[in-house]
């Protein structure tokens, strides 16, 4: 089994944990994300786990495979394209609750290092037909994030 964690920081924050049995099992992503707006926000893991210009400095998302950006579910995605988490209320806490079978926590697809944001907006994940749809998911600015380091088992 191994374990990582991210701390979100930004203009929200909240704690994220990633969980995997087996090398080549899903990752159970579980957490919770404190003042949030209410709605859908993009929620994904960027390529570098480099903070020090803020969100900004993590670069694109996390796409090995150089495909176009796409839901969780979709066979055409970037290996961190993880949807949206959903606020039922304003600034209140969001529970994150996600299984993923492309992100791993070793291997080539191993995420631990890079940077998880939270977006400002809905991830349309790859369909909303405006020019940012197939590379970003339209998502907006990036409100928070944190680097994914390893947790202890």
């Amino acid at each position: 089994m191994v374990k990582a964690v991210c701390v979100l920081n930004g203009d929200v924050s909240g704690t994220v944990y990633f969980e995997q049995n087996s090398e080549t099992g899903p990752v159970v992503v579980t957490g919770e994300v404190k003042g949030l707006s209410k709605g859908k926000h993009g929620f994904h893991v960027h390529e570098f786990g480099d903070n020090t210009n803020g969100c900004t400095s993590a670069g694109a998302h996390f796409n090995p495979l150089k495909l176009d950006h796409g839901a969780p579910d979709s066979e055409v995605r970037h290996v961190g394209d993880l949807g949206n988490i959903e606020a039922d209320v304003a600034g209140g806490v969001t529970q994150v609750n996600i299984q993923d079978c492309q992100i791993s926590l070793s291997g080539p697809n191993n995420i631990v290092g890079r940077t998880l944001v939270v977006h400002a907006d809905p991830d349309d994940l790859g369909v909303g037909g405006h020019n940012l749809s197939k590379t970003t998911g339209n998502a907006g600015a990036r409100i928070a994030c944190g680097v994914i380091g390893l947790a202890q088992v």
